[in-house]
């Protein structure tokens, strides 16, 4: 999984996460919850404050 993969990150945040609520996560945590995430291999410099806002936006819309 790629930062790219945005909806691909929010599907699997959301399962790994079903008690967060996405809209209360600072950056700094989602950042290191993707990195975490197993299928994740992408290099971690290339995450941004536009790539964080796509996924999370991306997870609100799933839980919604």
């Amino acid at each position: 999984m790629k930062w790219t993969e945005v909806l691909e990150i929010a599907i699997a945040l959301s399962e790994k996460h079903p008690e967060q609520d996405p809209t209360q996560l600072n950056f700094v945590d989602l950042r290191n919850w993707v990195l975490a995430l197993e299928e994740f291999d992408d290099d971690p410099r290339h995450s941004g404050e536009k790539v964080l806002e796509a996924i999370q936006q991306a997870w609100i819309d799933e839980v919604s």
